[in-house]
């Protein structure tokens, strides 16, 4: 898949970011265009305004690590929006691999990794990957995502819920911020494999549906998301606040391991006892080893 349209957006919405002032430019008073104008940021990373030209063009695929860090820094990108860079340049190359993928409709965790997950009995947790499919869960995720399993379609898809039922926006109180990191979430991935065929359908799909999401992907914002805390209202024991950690799995490239949990003696915590009361109910009887689709089922 050609990426120039994508490195053209990118990089021209990174440098009308970039004030003049704020790499010490005078503003001038008959400037036409927001931010940097590209003779500025060539200047800045010490490279032809044609090359610059060509490579905010879309031809990046022969830029060298040197050069491509220069514009990094000539366009105050942060380390998401830097190895972003690297992507879209990595994604150009003639040379460049196709990552190994997996199939989230035939993909099952390895036993050993749903012991591990059942093993954490105080908070959510689960495994996703890049498209934001729910992998692999423990009970406790299953509980807290029901909402998300109870949507037509598998495997279930947190990217789908966010858009396209209405009530994600009760469970995220901040739902503008949960739908700003979500978006940002799948435009990280679309960079680092822009030639996968399932990621692209569901962009497409909730491109076409949702035109909340078509205004936010049309910001070309992308975000490391390894750690935080977030608020949500959970439909059987309302609101409560999370701490996350985001783990890559060395094992499976491109899914991540997602651990939540609550402020040792919170209510949060309380309310999270209640949900793992309220769960071991709900879903005693289902298989540990059961993936998000067969517990769907079940």
């Amino acid at each position: 898949m050609d990426n120039r349209a994508e490195v053209r957006d990118f990089l021209s919405t990174r440098r009308a970011r970039v004030t003049p002032e704020a790499v010490g430019l005078p503003a001038g008073a008959n400037r036409r265009v927001a931010g940097l104008r590209r003779s500025e940021v060539a200047a800045l990373a010490g490279v032809s305004v044609e090359y610059y030209t060509r490579i905010e063009r879309g031809a990046i695929g022969g830029a060298s690590p040197e050069v491509l860090d220069a514009i990094a820094k000539a366009l105050m990108l942060d380390d998401a929006e830097r190895a972003h860079l690297f992507d879209l340049a990595h994604a150009a190359s003639p040379v460049a691999r196709p990552p190994r993928r997996l199939n989230p409709t035939r993909w099952s965790p390895h036993p050993s990794l749903q012991w591990m997950l059942d093993a954490v009995t105080e908070g959510p947790a689960f495994v996703r990957n890049g498209r934001m499919d729910l992998l692999a869960v423990n009970r406790l995720a299953r509980a807290f995502y029901r909402d998300v399993f109870d949507m037509p379609g598998q495997p279930p898809n947190i990217a789908k819920f966010t858009f396209l039922d209405e009530r994600a926006h009760e469970f995220y109180p901040d739902w503008d911020m949960f739908a700003e990191v979500t978006v940002a979430i799948l435009r990280t991935e679309a960079g680092r494999d822009p030639h996968n065929k399932d990621l692209h359908d569901l962009i497409g799909e909730l491109s076409t549906r949702s035109a909340d999401f078509r205004r936010l992907w049309g910001r070309h914002n992308v975000r490391h998301h390894g750690t935080g805390s977030k608020t949500f209202k959970h439909p059987v024991v309302g609101e409560i606040t999370l701490a996350f950690e985001g783990l890559a799995l060395e094992a499976e490239p491109g899914l991540t391991l997602t651990i939540y949990t609550a402020e040792p003696g919170s209510s949060s915590a309380e309310r999270m006892r209640l949900l793992a009361s309220w769960a071991a109910g709900e879903y005693g009887s289902v298989s540990a080893a059961e993936t998000p689709a067969e517990a769907a089922q079940g």
